[in-house]
């Protein structure tokens, strides 16, 4: 079976700026890899880079063994990924269920989940269906921004600090999606600063720095590699 995502020698420049330097990382389907570092060392442009919202890139991006490097973000989304940025995206003008409603299913990918699943896993959301989209709290509005992407048929999330700032009650409920996810068999790749909400939830760690992927190990290795992530990334 064809890896969900291998990336190979990627490179990356915002403009003249070269960001990403031969990055290398491999996901297979129905894993949960987390990408550590600090603030600005790459995390986020990688994921950027995956979905062809970079300036320049170079090397190799196959989604389920499909080259992704050359293909403008829209039939990028379509190999069925879903990407949650940083700054949600949630359209003021529309309710709760008009923003959950509004991206397209994508062609060739599963029909994704029903409104009804959705609001199984996000009963917050169904209760506040009718609601300006930001009239929502931050966690509503974060758990709004990754069920909009669930219900377009994408298995591949790329999840960028979907915890920052929010109250520990709410990291607690994504928490357990992403758990649930994991059992649905979607596969994540999540870029978080909060150490301890991603710790207990990854299969794989990569670490970056300056760009590049300075560190990969397994969940098992954690306490082990404690004593690097503290010096990298002062844990």
């Amino acid at each position: 079976m064809a890896a969900a995502l291998e990336i190979s020698n990627l490179q990356a420049w915002y403009g003249e700026s070269h960001i990403l330097h031969n990055v290398n990382m491999t996901v297979q389907p129905g894993e949960v890899v987390t990408l550590l570092g600090r603030n600005g060392a790459g995390r986020t442009t990688t994921l950027r880079a995956i979905m062809g919202l970079t300036g320049a890139r170079k090397g190799s991006i196959k989604v389920n063994g499909e080259e992704a490097i050359g293909l403008p973000t829209h039939r990028i989304a379509h190999l069925g990924i879903g990407y949650c940025p940083e700054e949600r995206g949630i359209f003021s003008s529309l309710s709760t269920e008009e923003n959950l409603m509004l991206p397209p299913h994508l062609n060739g990918a599963d029909q994704g989940m029903s409104v009804a699943e959705i609001y199984a896993m996000f009963p917050n959301l169904e209760e506040r269906k009718h609601s300006q989209g930001t009239r929502l709290s931050g966690g509503e509005q974060q758990m709004l921004a990754v069920a909009r992407i669930l219900r377009t048929g994408a298995r591949l999330l790329l999840l960028d600090e979907i915890s920052e700032g929010l109250a520990p009650v709410i990291v607690q409920g994504l928490a357990r999606m992403i758990t649930t996810l994991k059992s649905k068999g979607y596969t994540i790749v999540m870029v978080e600063q909060n150490f301890r909400f991603a710790a207990p939830l990854a299969d794989r760690f990569y670490v970056m720095e300056h760009g590049q992927i300075v560190e990969t190990f397994v969940a098992s290795e954690l306490s082990a590699k404690m004593p690097v992530l503290t010096e990298l990334l002062g844990v």
